[in-house]
């Protein structure tokens, strides 16, 4: 008996015309990548699709859990590999779908290969035929309906074994890993900023991540655990990251010394995005991500998005721009990150709130209000307490290195050769 095979099928790449070829060599890589330590005979590329032939041995489900995080795939199925006949096709089609639950069906057959002898049409036609008659013999009341059908068999003839499935199962969609460059994530260790990451990793951009970090209240007591799990939860995505975290509670206080209160929030995000940069270039990265949201809180109204962004020279991404936090909230829990934003932690943001914050400030204001401030002092300070961690997803799992005292110091000269 032929072990089951993972057929993968790709749709947004088919827009890319000459550049094709680009793209699915990094599909293939990131597959390949993904399925590191699982026994897999081999993976081929019959027509417009992938399919992953596991050995003997290979867990089916790891595999399939494994491939559920690949980036660029619009669906995959575990299929049943059998000879090439249309009883043995029909043989394998009738497995798959007698234990399904449907009041209607239709078969839909591709033939890569057309040195098969049946066309396309002639296998629909004769493999529906026998389903129907198998399920009438059975007593159940279904019937073939070539439009909108509540269950679809798929047939796919290939120049190897003839491929039967009934179960498909969505992909991520988007584009292939690091297909789009490098960018820089902000993350907060709330909710959004990871969120906003993982829409940037769709679009095949491959992060890097600075968190700001205070003391918190007690020993231990601060957002770094958050920051570090939800980078872990987010590299198989991309394979590779890495985080800067940032001792931001001392330039807080020094901006809370000389500038307006109402103005603190923004000059901290004004500041987060000065540091972020300088980190973005030395990891080259030509971006700058966030997870803000329009009007979500008085720091991300439309007039202080403009007027935080003035201070960045990079562009600053915002996926979830048009987001709601419901929208925002559903796609943490689908990706994992829902719990690991929802432990406790301490956020340095609302540190030294004010009691009224400005709404609409203007970049000249924030700008009048950063004039007592020593950005460059403040700057190399943040820089220079940067602590560096790596991750890399290998054989299914996540493993991480943070850099030693001379590493991190060597780094930091290098952040700040670029200030």
């Amino acid at each position: 008996m032929m072990r089951p095979a993972i057929v993968v099928h790709y749709h947004e790449l088919w827009l890319k015309g000459g550049n094709r070829h680009f793209f699915l060599g990094k599909l293939f890589t990131a597959l390949r990548e993904s399925l590191g330590g699982i026994p897999v005979k081999r993976i081929e590329k019959p027509g417009d699709r992938f399919v992953v032939h596991l050995e003997e041995g290979a867990s089916v489900e790891e595999a399939a859990a494994r491939i559920e995080k690949v980036l660029g795939i619009a669906f995959y199925a575990v299929a049943r590999p059998v000879e090439r006949s249309l009883g043995a096709i029909e043989a394998a089609a009738w497995e798959e779908v007698r234990e399904l639950e449907f009041g209607s069906f239709a078969v839909r057959a591709k033939r890569s290969d057309k040195s098969f002898p049946h066309s396309s049409l002639e296998i629909e036609a004769e493999i529906g035929r026998g389903i129907l008659e198998k399920l009438r013999a059975a007593g159940r009341d279904v019937r073939v309906r070539l439009k909108d059908p509540e269950l679809t068999c798929y047939i796919e003839i290939t120049p190897g074994p003839a491929l039967v499935y009934a179960r498909k199962i969505p992909g991520t969609g988007g584009f292939p890993a690091n297909t789009a460059g490098r960018m820089t994530c902000l993350l907060s260790g709330g909710y959004d900023s990871a969120v906003a990451a993982y829409h940037m990793m769709k679009r095949g951009g491959h992060l890097s991540f600075v968190h700001f970090y205070g003391t918190g209240a007690q020993p231990g007591d601060s957002s770094l655990h958050v920051a570090r799990s939800l980078v872990r939860q987010l590299t198989p995505y991309q394979f590779r990251a890495r985080l800067y975290c940032i001792p931001f509670e001392g330039i807080q206080r020094e901006i809370v010394r000389y500038a307006p209160e109402n103005f603190r929030i923004l000059l901290y995000r004004r500041m987060m995005l000065r540091i972020a940069e300088i980190v973005a270039k030395r990891e080259k990265a030509l971006a700058l991500v966030t997870g803000d949201s329009l009007g979500q809180v008085a720091s991300q109204t439309l007039r202080n998005l403009v007027a935080v962004e003035a201070a960045a020279r990079l562009p600053v991404f915002r996926p979830l721009i048009g987001a709601d936090k419901i929208e925002i909230l559903a796609t943490a829990r689908r990706i994992g990150t829902y719990d690991i934003s929802s432990e406790p932690f301490h956020d340095c943001c609302p540190v030294f709130l004010p009691r009224v914050p400005a709404l609409h400030a203007e970049a000249e204001e924030l700008e009048e209000a950063e004039a007592r401030l020593d950005l460059p002092a403040l700057i190399t300070k943040g820089v220079r307490g940067a602590t560096i961690e790596s991750f890399r997803f290998s054989s299914g799992l996540v493993e991480s290195k943070q850099q030693n005292k001379r590493e991190e110091e060597t780094q930091a000269r290098g952040i700040s050769a670029h200030e």
